[in-house]
C-alpha cells in the first residue's frame, strides 16, 4: 500500500526580503501553523522551477514540480489551456492562450481585464468569435480573463514570438506585437497582431464593456494572445511513476496540465482563482479525492493574482488564507497518515510584481524521514534544509521513488 500524498501548491507564494516587513519575506512574516508544521517534521530544501532557456511560467513551474522533462515534453502553453477546457487538439492544431485585457492609449493597463468574471468573459468571448473567428479560427472561453484560440486546417504555425503579458504591464502594445520565428509563420503572426491591434474596436462596444464604464471599472477591452503551441506527448504519473493522481485547481493550465499527466480534474464550485475562491470546498475535494488517489495537487492561484497586482497586504492575506483555509484542514483531518509537501510554483516579488527564476521553499514530510533542524517555512529557512537545491523531478522522486 502506497502512503497517500498530498502537494500544496500555493502559487507565486515565494518572494525577497521587503523593508515594510523589516527584511521578511511575505510568507517569512505570514501567520503559517500549518506550513509551518510540514517543515518543523520534516525535511526542507528549494527547487529551481524556471531553468534558463524556457519561459517564466507556471506551466513551465507546474510541469517542473510534476516531474515532466521539460527538454522533451514542453509544448507551450496554449495546448495546456486547450486541454484544461476540454478541447480535443488533433496534431496540426495550434493553440494559444489569450488573455482579455485592459488597454488605454494604446498601453496595456492591467492583464486581467480588471479580474473580469465568467459570465462577462464568456459574452466577450462570443463576440470575439463573430468578429475574428471563422471554421478555422475558434475562440474558447476559460476562467475570467482566461480563454484560448486553437486554429485549424493548413497554413497556421505556433512559430511565433510572443510577450507574456504579466511581463508588459505599462507598455505599449505596438512595442509587443506578435513576430514570426519563420516565413512559415507569418500569417498567424499577422493574425495575432490583428487581434491585439483590432480587438478594442469590437470589444468597447460591447454591452459588457458599456456597463463596465459606466459602473468606473476597467474595461477588457482588448486581446492578447501568446504561448502558442502543438500537443506534445507527456509521460502519465502512472507510467512514469506508478501513481493515480488528482488535480485541484480553478485555472485552465492546472487542470490541462494535469489531464496531460493521466490526472483526474475535480472541479469544485466556486473556485475562482482569486480571493473569493471557495477554499473550504477545495480542502474538502482534496480529502475526499485521497481516498481514492495517491495523490492530491492542490493548486491555489489567489497569491499569484495579488502578488502581480503588488499588493502586500492581499499577499500577506491571501498566504495566510492557504495556510488556514487549505493546508490546515487537510492536515488536521488525516494528522501523520499522509505525506505531505508544500511549495511555490515560482516567485513573484511584490516590489515589481513579475515571476523571477529564483528557486522556490520547498517542506517535505514523509512517514520515516528524520527531520531536519529547520523549524519553520519560508525562503531563507529552507535555504538551511537537508534536501538542498534541487532541480528537475528531483522533489516527485523524492516522494514516490525513494
Amino acid at each position: 500500500m502506497k502512503t497517500k500524498t498530498v502537494i500544496f501548491l500555493g502559487d507565486g507564494m515565494a518572494d525577497e526580503p521587503v523593508d515594510e516587513l523589516n527584511g521578511l519575506t511575505p510568507l517569512e512574516h505570514a501567520h503559517t501553523p500549518a506550513m509551518d508544521s510540514i517543515a518543523k517534521d520534516g525535511c526542507c530544501g528549494s527547487l529551481l522551477t524556471l531553468p534558463p532557456g524556457f519561459p517564466t511560467g507556471s506551466d513551465v513551474a507546474n510541469m517542473s514540480i510534476l516531474g515532466c522533462s521539460l527538454a522533451a515534453e514542453y509544448c507551450g502553453r496554449g495546448p495546456l489551456e486547450a486541454a484544461g477546457l476540454g478541447i480535443t487538439l488533433s496534431p496540426s492544431d495550434i493553440a494559444f492562450r489569450v488573455n482579455l485585457v485592459t488597454v488605454t492609449d494604446g498601453i496595456l493597463r492591467d492583464f486581467t481585464g480588471g479580474h473580469i468574471s465568467d459570465g462577462e468573459a464568456a459574452e466577450l468571448i462570443r463576440e470575439v468569435n463573430s468578429r475574428f473567428g471563422s471554421e478555422h479560427v475558434q475562440f474558447y472561453p476559460g476562467a475570467g480573463y482566461r480563454a484560448a484560440v486553437v486554429l485549424s486546417g493548413s497554413g497556421h504555425s505556433h512559430l511565433v514570438r510572443t510577450g507574456k503579458p504579466d511581463n508588459h504591464q505599462g507598455e505599449y502594445l505596438s512595442d509587443n506585437l506578435p513576430e514570426a520565428e519563420a516565413a512559415a509563420a507569418e500569417e498567424t503572426a499577422a493574425l495575432m497582431r490583428r487581434l491585439m491591434l483590432e480587438s478594442p474596436d469590437a470589444l468597447e462596444r460591447t454591452p459588457v464593456n458599456a456597463a463596465r464604464r459606466a459602473a468606473g471599472r476597467p474595461m477588457a477591452n482588448s486581446l492578447w494572445a501568446w504561448s502558442g503551441g502543438k500537443m506534445g506527448s507527456v509521460t502519465t504519473l502512472k507510467e512514469k511513476y506508478g501513481v493515480s493522481g488528482a488535480v485541484i485547481s480553478a485555472v485552465p493550465v492546472i487542470k490541462g496540465l494535469g489531464r496531460c499527466l493521466g490526472m483526474d480534474v475535480i472541479e469544485v464550485e466556486g473556485a475562482t482563482g482569486y480571493l473569493d475562491t471557495n477554499y473550504e470546498g477545495k480542502a474538502q475535494a482534496a480529502i475526499e479525492a485521497l481516498s481514492s488517489h495517491d495523490l492530491v495537487y492542490l493548486h491555489v492561484e489567489a497569491i499569484d493574482e495579488v502578488s502581480h497586482e503588488k499588493d502586500l497586504a492581499k499577499k500577506l492575506q491571501a498566504i495566510e488564507d492557504f495556510d488556514s483555509r487549505i493546508v490546515g484542514p487537510v492536515l488536521d483531518h488525516f494528522g501523520t497518515g499522509i505525506n505531505a509537501a508544500v511549495l511555490p510554483d515560482h516567485p513573484v516579488p511584490v516590489a515589481h510584481g513579475k515571476h523571477t527564476r529564483t528557486p522556490v521553499p520547498v517542506a517535505v514530510r514523509m512517514n520515516g524521514m528524520a527531520a531536519d533542524n529547520v523549524q519553520s517555512f519560508g525562503e531563507s529557512h529552507c535555504q538551511n534544509g537537508s534536501l538542498g537545491l534541487m532541480t528537475g523531478a528531483a522533489l516527485m522522486e523524492k516522494l514516490f521513488l525513494s
